[in-house]
């Protein structure tokens, strides 16, 4: 009998320890999913390092600064291509544009037939959502991806629709820095107070267009200073990596659709309180595209295959040599460009030098002020030599810049003898590139497509029409209430 009954209390007591154990194990495990960090991720549209904390005069951007201060700003960061579309298309898959078909702006690529991405790519949202991510896409007006996915790329429109407790991913762009850009009746800025760079005309009309971009983006940093406000008083911000960034550079001549550091140079923050250092500075060379590792990584979530991009805080990044980059159609105006970057110098390989950076496209025509005016003053032969260059009939095929001697990529040193073993390895690393991402670079057919490629676009009368009807909008007041001009020249 007391046999029995020892063996009764061992069972008893055993009984105990298991249900002990799987009520720790609950715990536990309800613990993990409330430790799960959340996401937010900021993107301003068509916006480069023209920001306070960046160094930029004249503009005051409080909220993204402090942002910086409480996180890590990276100071040699790039998306991969200079337009909206196929720069968030890589972002929101990891990988490449032109590696996943998706690299010509606002064009038919892989899932819109209803097919899935190639190579078994998922938007990485969906890979959050799997792992019991709530995501959504909060405070915008699109979402820009050449692809279709099986199912909607996000959940719901704000993060208060989740489940109480579910970790979550909320996106959103603030079209604010996109033209046509509100100017600041809060804080307006003058123009002495601003600095062009060297390939614009240092004239008033080119410096209240560049200072109404800056109070644009002052605009912008009130209304990130109010999501950031909300994760404060919701009790969300110690557990929330906050990532900011642009989708492309800057919606100027020679910034956006091309492949200079004024549209490819995007801001890259991120705080993670806890997690990592405050006031960090990393100039790495980084991409867009590693933010979707990182987040990833952050969650505990492998993707089971191996993305592009690499995590912002791993060792990777900071034994990285090179970034990449491409520019293929811009609506319908066809060309093509390649570029490969380093931290002390760039190489850009035009594959069609036989068109001019300029020949016509619509929406720059009707939205860039400064446009008009470096046509009127290059057919009037009032250009500088750095602020012609940009206004030529074609190009040439290779342009390399010493970015540490010369930032503002004036001087092309392709030619160079000086430069020849940077240029030979820099082409050798361009083209291995090239065949890693199945870049099917320029067809016969595309050569010919498009849009007009004739240069000038338009005649020198039509050109100063167009200024005179600029000038107004441009030197608006800050409280004015002027429409823009026509949309459709």
């Amino acid at each position: 009998m007391k046999i029995q009954e020892n063996c009764l209390k061992g069972q008893a007591l055993s009984l105990l320890v298991i249900m002990l154990f799987m009520i720790t194990g609950c715990a536990n495990q309800n613990q993990d999913n409330k430790v799960k960090p959340n996401f937010v991720w900021i993107m301003l549209e068509d916006w480069g390092y023209q920001l306070s904390c960046y160094g930029e005069p004249g503009i005051e951007t409080p909220t993204i600064d402090q942002l910086a201060a409480d996180g890590v700003r990276f100071t040699n960061s790039f998306c991969t291509a200079p337009v909206c579309s196929p720069s968030r298309s890589a972002m929101i898959t990891g990988f490449h544009q032109n590696y996943i078909g998706a690299n010509q702006h606002r064009t038919k690529g892989p899932g819109w037939e209803k097919e899935e991405l190639p190579y078994g790519i998922k938007p990485f949202t969906h890979l959050l959502e799997e792992a019991g991510y709530f995501t959504c896409f909060m405070a915008s007006r699109k979402t820009d991806y050449n692809f279709v996915p099986d199912h909607p790329v996000y959940q719901g429109k704000d993060w208060s629709e989740r489940a109480e407790g579910q970790p979550f991913y909320a996106q959103l762009t603030f079209p604010g820095t996109h033209r046509t850009w509100l100017r600041d009746s809060i804080n307006p800025i003058d123009i002495k107070d601003v600095s062009l760079p060297p390939y614009y005309p240092d004239v008033d009309l080119a410096k209240r267009d560049w200072a109404n971009g800056l109070e644009a983006a002052q605009i912008v940093d009130r209304k990130v200073g109010k999501i950031l406000d909300r994760l404060e008083e919701e009790g969300l911000s110690e557990n929330t990596m906050v990532i900011l960034i642009g989708d492309n550079g800057r919606c100027m001549p020679r910034g956006k659709q091309f492949l200079y550091d004024g549209g490819i140079q995007v801001p890259i923050i991120v705080r993670w309180p806890g997690r990592i250092e405050k006031g960090g500075v990393k100039n790495d060379m980084v991409s867009t595209l590693d933010i979707t590792k990182t987040i990833l990584d952050a969650a505990g979530i492998d993707p089971g295959y191996k993305m592009h991009g690499e995590n912002l805080f791993g060792k990777e990044v900071g034994e990285r040599e090179y970034i990449f980059a491409a520019r293929d159609k811009m609506d319908d105006t066809y060309d093509a460009m390649r570029a490969i970057r380093s931290e002390k110098f760039k190489l850009i390989h035009n594959l069609m030098p036989e068109r001019a950076w300029c020949q016509f496209n619509n929406y720059k025509e009707n939205s860039y002020p400064v446009l008009a005016l470096l046509n009127v003053m290059n057919m009037r032969n009032e250009l500088s030599a750095e602020e012609s260059t940009f206004m030529t009939a074609t190009k040439s095929e290779f342009e390399l810049f010493d970015m540490e001697n010369d930032p503002f990529e004036l001087n092309n040193v392709a030619d160079d003898p000086k430069y020849s073993k940077v240029m030979e390895k820099m082409l050798r690393e361009l083209n291995a590139w090239r065949e890693s991402i199945n870049d099917k670079g320029v067809t016969d057919e595309f050569r010919g497509g498009g849009w007009s490629a004739d240069y000038p676009s338009r005649t020198l009368e039509e050109w100063e029409t167009r200024l005179k009807e600029w000038e107004p909008w441009v030197f608006r007041e800050a409280n004015s209430k002027m429409g823009h001009p026509k949309k459709n020249w």
